[in-house]
């Protein structure tokens, strides 16, 4: 069944990318018009973790298997067979794999045979094979049946010519002792030919006299193809280069051969985590044949990681909704130039309301939880994703009062075969796979390189003895294409929000949280004696407000009004040390309300000065409260908001006007789901 599509229409609607570049509506439904022609570009989806890539791609394998050829690889994840010979790259084993997953039979088509390529693989996996070691080129040899079943799938598959190429080796080198690269490669393509080729496959062998030092003769190129292969460096690189394009010339005579007409649409090859070396290996090949003029027909989808490659500096770049009826691409000189690289964008609130109502269809849960969830998630797939779905898997006393924070406590059933899972865990595995989160939980909590090195010198000394642990943490954050961003190590809302759940609630030791309060109280000293928003900052972090109440009470008549807005609003970002599975209303909109008792107030102040002191107070709740992402708005506490800044604006000698513009402006701010703006009203905030 068709997964929800969330905003990835431009690419899988039936006139959408993919069937523009294919010629195929889903399902093979009816042809399209092929948008460029006979040169269609290299499409690179690019965006970070959590943003659907791998999704699209394996909806498009659904969509379309069994109507065109069609082969998914993950260029991450190309797993070395068990008791592989020296002729085994990660190349090799790549594009066995995709020649396996491209041969079988599709709609109205016969099955797609891979003889140019089963020759070079065949040619490379004589490497290292000796008259003493028979049973590592059986071994080797075996490993190749699947691709040649691709050729003749009962000669390929019984593995009778296994038996007869070693007898060969065994008669023509029974001198031999060490491996003889080029002529055990020609004397292995020779059987195999004899064997288990047809006849209309044997001229396959001659496409490899375009090969280096090959003259036009075939096995002299396979034979030197072998030689490369099994020198190394930048001779195998080209070696392995050929072998990508011999796998695009078995699919363009598949369209082009004597059988052509039969088929429609054109094969799909699709690439997972192309911004991995082996992404580039496949792709920069098929790219640079067709610089120099040669048309393979062969759509090739990848996806990246890292928006920024520089495989992609030449690219055409356009974003998700722009390719929807039209990708333009024009072809410049640069060999990249021939990449189309589609940034994938966030969901929409709107699509993020649907997902919600697709797993809580009868809307038990908050009517603000969706839009919530969008301000948290920043529209990221995963997240919105796993977050609807544990809203409607929450148990039914809790989903009335469900907020962001609240979902991350839940666990979620990912498979009915399996146990539920941890919503936070499990998330925060997905968006950063890396062994140990636990350092990068330690220092989510801090604001700057030179915070996150003071706090992994106290906290994280036993994490690395081969460097800098903050460095290295952020290293691999810009590794994953987590952007950096000011007053936040670790920038994006999401991943900040996981990884301070982890430090709040991993070690399980409520109600002490001992690893919590340990870093906010390191990161309490470094910031100093003095009241600034940094150190009141992690004041909050540790429940304690009375100090922030106080700083900004004193500091109020200062003539620099949107200096103390700027600070109230730092101050107020602190998370909040939440209680896991908390049920009833925030404490904090109590005290926002004016609702809770005050408690002791500090000492010697007058009646004007005390009511300043609670109005501030009910302030910095109000806005702690309102800009939390693990919380819900609040329509009293906002207007609550409103009414303490206008009272701020009539005591204020010079700075009324900012207070006022902050009374009118923040609350809309708030309503409208957007960072408070400074100076108030601004429309882009700071």
């Amino acid at each position: 069944m068709d997964r929800e599509l969330y905003g990835r229409e431009a690419v899988l609607h039936d006139s959408g990318l993919v069937a523009r570049l294919s010629g195929l509506t889903r399902h093979g439904a009816a042809r399209v018009a092929y948008e460029h022609g006979d040169d269609p570009p290299v499409t690179v989806f690019t965006g970070g973790r959590g943003m659907g890539k791998t999704s699209l791609l394996k909806e498009v394998r659904n969509r379309y298997k069994g109507y065109t050829p069609l082969a998914l690889l993950d260029c991450a994840h190309v797993e070395p067979p068990a008791d592989h010979g020296p002729g085994w790259s990660q190349v090799t084993g790549a594009l066995t794999e995709l020649a396996v997953q491209l041969s079988p039979k599709v709609l109205a088509a016969k099955p797609v045979q891979f003889p140019r390529l089963s020759l070079g693989l065949v040619a490379v996996a004589s490497l290292g094979w000796s008259q003493e070691d028979d049973e590592r080129a059986r071994n080797d040899l075996q490993q190749l049946g699947p691709l040649l079943a691709t050729v003749d799938a009962t000669k390929g598959a019984a593995g009778n010519w296994v038996s007869k190429v070693l007898a060969k080796l065994a008669a023509n080198f029974a001198e031999a002792t060490v491996p003889m690269a080029g002529l055990l490669a020609e004397a292995t393509v020779e059987t195999v030919l004899e064997e288990v080729f047809g006849r209309f496959q044997r001229a396959s062998e001659n496409w490899y006299g375009s090969y280096r030092n090959a003259g036009g003769r075939g096995k002299a190129g396979l034979r030197q193809l072998a030689i490369d292969f099994e020198q190394g460096g930048r001779r195998r690189g080209e070696a392995e280069d050929f072998l990508v394009v011999a796998l695009t010339e078995d699919l363009l005579h598949a369209y082009t051969g004597l059988r052509r007409g039969t088929r429609i649409g054109r094969p799909l090859l699709l690439l997972d985590n192309a911004h991995e070396p082996l992404g580039r290996q496949l792709v920069e090949p098929i790219l640079r044949a067709r610089a120099t003029g040669r048309r393979d027909r062969t759509v090739v989808l990848a996806t990246s990681r890292v928006r920024e490659h520089e495989a992609l500096r030449h690219a055409t770049r356009s974003r998700l909704p722009e390719t929807a009826h039209r990708a333009p691409c024009p072809r410049g000189t640069g060999v990249s130039s021939g990449i189309l690289a589609v940034e994938l964008t966030p969901l929409s609130p709107a699509q993020t309301r649907t997902a919600f109502d697709h797993h809580d269809p009868a809307g038990r849960t908050p009517p603000e939880l969706a839009r919530a969830v969008h301000r948290l998630t920043g529209g990221r797939p995963l997240g919105v994703a796993l977050l609807g779905r544990a809203a409607g898997e929450a148990p039914a006393e809790l989903r009335a009062a469900l907020t962001p924070g609240g979902l991350l406590d839940l666990t979620v059933e990912l498979r009915e075969d399996t146990p539920p899972v941890p919503v936070a865990p499990t998330l925060l595995a997905e968006l950063l796979p890396v062994r140990r989160p636990g350092p990068y939980a330690v220092l989510a909590a801090t604001h700057d390189e030179g915070s996150a090195r003071v706090l992994a010198h106290a906290r994280l000394q036993g994490e690395s003895l081969d460097g800098d642990v903050a460095l290295r943490v952020r290293d691999r954050l810009r590794a994953e294409d987590w952007q950096d961003g000011p007053r936040h190590f670790v920038a994006d809302p999401l991943l900040r929000a996981l990884l301070l759940h982890r430090l709040r609630f991993e070690d399980d030791d409520h109600p002490r949280y001992a690893s919590w309060r340990a870093v906010h109280e390191t990161l309490h000293r470094y910031y100093g004696p003095e009241p600034g928003p940094y150190r009141l900052h992690h004041d909050l972090a540790l429940g304690r407000t009375e100090e922030a109440v106080t700083h900004l009470r004193a500091t109020f008549p200062e003539q620099d009004v949107l200096g103390w807005l700027g600070r109230l609003k730092f101050v107020a970002a602190a998370p909040y040390p939440r209680e896991r599975d908390h049920s009833g209303p925030d404490p904090r909109r109590a005290i926002a309300l004016g609702q809770a008792p005050t408690g002791d107030l500090p000492a010697g102040l007058d009646a004007d000065r005390i009511e300043l002191h609670l109005s501030v107070r009910r302030l910095l709740h109000a806005v702690w409260l309102l800009t939390d992402p693990l919380a819900l708005p609040d329509d009293d506490v906002a207007d609550r908001l409103a009414h303490e800044l206008r009272r701020l604006s009539g005591r204020h000698l010079t700075g009324s006007g900012s207070l006022w513009d902050a009374a009118t402006h923040w609350p809309r701010d708030i309503r409208a789901w957007r960072e408070l703006s400074l100076p108030p009203g601004r429309e882009d905030g700071v």
